[in-house]
């Protein structure tokens, strides 16, 4: 079985790799720090993935920002930019919108794959009761909207492909140093996110899961 980890070199995503090839799987892995994959970037989109050999059974895409354009998540209208507001949409929604443009080439046709986006439950609006973080919350909004999206019309041309939108819970990572509240480990997010995807078949695609397996609202 192949894999294919899109944010491969950040606390999550490096994790996701070492756990697929403990598994016994071929693993390749893209990011920015090592291979110069700029997500927000279409050209660059474009040629890594395309130079990719598939297909892959387990694609997992994770890559993210929690700032915008520098700043911390909005606590208030007040707080709110439109550099940040353009900075997370770029990272958050545009990078996983062009990765998933390249998707169909990549997946199998005649067995089953399975694909995660890493979202966030913030991103639910059905789940929105505090407020606040304006840019990251509609960022991810739009990337559950996408993956979801992306999903349907996916089914049409490979009928075993599952996608989902994926809350990895918060993890001890660079991305949320700044936050004192309980974390996984990014080895125990990856062990999750590995045992959720094998847990999906393709009557699941087009959902938003979390690290429990819960089905969390849109």
């Amino acid at each position: 079985m192949k894999a294919l980890v899109i944010g491969a070199s950040g606390g999550i995503g490096g994790a996701v790799c070492r756990g697929f090839t403990a598994q016994g799987m071929s693993v390749t892995g893209l990011s920015r720090r090592e291979d110069g994959l700029d997500v927000t970037d279409p050209d660059s989109v474009a040629r890594h993935l395309g130079a990719l050999e598939g297909p892959f059974e387990r694609v997992v895409i994770a890559t993210g920002k929690l700032d915008g354009a520098g700043a911390p998540p909005e606590k208030s209208l007040r707080a709110l930019s439109a550099e940040a507001l353009r900075d997370q949409f770029a990272t958050n929604a545009l990078g996983p919108a062009l990765i998933l443009r390249e998707l169909p080439r990549l997946l199998p046709k005649d067995v089953p794959s399975v694909v995660a986006v890493l979202t966030a439950r913030v991103g639910s609006i059905g789940d929105n009761t505090l407020g606040g973080w304006y840019s990251y919350r509609a960022a991810k909004a739009a990337a559950n909207q996408l993956t979801r999206t992306a999903a349907i019309e996916i089914a049409r041309s490979h009928n075993e492909a599952c996608l989902i939108a994926y809350h990895p819970g918060t993890v001890a990572t660079k991305f949320t140093e700044g936050y004192s509240r309980d974390k996984l480990s990014p080895e125990e997010a990856a062990g999750h996110l590995i045992d959720v995807m094998a847990a999906r078949g393709a009557g699941d695609t087009g959902r938003f899961f979390d690290w429990k397996g819960e089905e969390v609202p849109w």
